[in-house]
């Protein structure tokens, strides 16, 4: 367990600069957490937009007696601040130190640093939680065909014991934890807001089952708004925190498009489930199938366990029908099945010239044919048994 101040100093920051700033985190890196607050505080920030940022913050007084009143009312709530320092803090999230996402300028594209610190509520250890776990995200608009999928998906992977994480939201994300909680499995909200609120306030029946089952996870305070840029802020840590992230359904410019771009930065399975090509819904889906690469198509639980599971254990059966008569045929059995007349009864000698196969062999895979029911012995001959007349399965 860290010392509280290092709690403190860590909150204290999150009040002064977005989740994500990477002048922050350098800071925090190179001179530890109460370093650089105190440093952030005098001003000593290299990066002009951050040290900006921080200065207009700061407007607000001293954040530590914030940072304080924050973790008591946390305490309050039920919540804990869980740091990296703290042995249940997930390792892999440490990948976001070196990530970048080409072709953008956009602040939220920029600032992708691991987090400073969370806000917890929920019983189960962090890492834990993440450490076998999937993300399942979507559009909030999702069709019904999107919330089945979702659904399944989330219900078969925790069956199998894996965490579904999600971001709490309508549609896709909802169905996601519906689906994980139905079967009694474990399934984490990574929200953007503080962790008392529940937004979208519909959901806050689904937010207390998490809660007392799973975890609610927040890099920002109680009482913090949910602003729209931080949704995006907030993807980074669904994608860096799960083994892999699977996208359901996704407008043309959904946010969910933007936490398997992050996936795929962070060399993380990234899943796209397809979507009928008349959906609004799946554009996004399809894009980023054709544009990356790296994305794969999944249509079912062993598909996406193939992905995040161990290599070589967790293999997705080739998709097929049921074992048909057919298959026990070779290529001169089938030869010899398709030769023979509609109707009628042919001999095996005019059998073999038909078939282009020596009489030997004719006779051999005629014997066979019999068994298995395609063929009947008659008066000059062998003919087809009926469809009718056939053992289920024919062909």
């Amino acid at each position: 367990m860290a010392e509280p101040d290092l709690r403190l100093a860590r909150v204290a920051l999150t009040l002064l600069a977005e989740p994500g700033t990477r002048a922050v985190h350098r800071l925090v890196a190179r001179h530890g957490p109460h370093d650089a607050l105190s440093m952030a505080l005098a001003g000593e920030i290299p990066d002009d937009a951050a040290r900006d940022a921080v200065r207009a913050r700061l407007a607000a007084g001293d954040p530590r007696p914030a940072a304080e009143a924050a973790l008591a009312t946390g305490g309050r709530l039920g919540a804990r601040v869980v740091i990296p320092e703290d042995d249940e803090w997930p390792a892999q999230l440490a990948g976001l130190e070196h990530v970048r996402l080409a072709g953008t300028d956009r602040r939220v594209d920029r600032e992708l640093a691991p987090p400073l610190c969370f806000w917890v509520r929920g019983t189960w250890p962090l890492a834990e939680a993440f450490d076998r776990s999937v993300a399942i995200v979507g559009s909030r608009a999702a069709t019904q065909y999107g919330e089945h999928v979702a659904t399944d998906l989330a219900y078969g992977l925790a069956e199998r014991e894996w965490t579904v994480v999600s971001g709490g939201a309508f549609g896709i994300d909802a169905a996601a934890h519906r689906g994980a909680l139905a079967v009694g499995g474990l399934t984490v909200a990574v929200l953007a807001c503080g962790i008392e609120r529940a937004y979208p306030v519909a959901n806050t029946a689904l937010f207390d089952r998490i809660a007392d089952t799973g975890l609610l996870v927040s890099e920002w305070p109680p009482g913090a708004d949910p602003l729209r840029p931080r949704f995006l802020i907030r993807n980074r840590v669904i994608a860096a925190a799960t083994r892999g992230t699977v996208l359901v359904e996704a407008a043309a410019r959904s946010g969910a498009t933007q936490t398997v771009r992050r996936a795929l930065a962070l060399r993380r399975p990234a899943m796209v489930v397809p979507g009928p090509v008349t959906s609004a819904m799946s554009v996004g889906c399809h894009e980023i199938l054709r544009q990356h690469d790296g994305a794969r198509l999944v249509t079912n639980v062993a598909h996406v366990l193939e992905e995040v599971g161990r290599i070589g254990a967790d293999l997705a059966p080739v998709a097929q029908g049921p074992e048909q008569p057919r298959d026990q045929l070779d290529d001169q059995a089938t030869f010899v099945l398709e030769s023979m007349p509609r109707r009628g009864a042919i001999t095996p000698d005019a059998l073999a010239v038909r078939a282009g196969v020596d009489i030997r062999t004719t006779l051999r895979k005629l014997t066979l044919l019999e068994t298995l029911g395609f063929v009947a012995r008659r008066a000059g001959g062998y003919g087809l048994v009926p469809l009718a007349l056939r053992r289920p399965g024919p062909p």
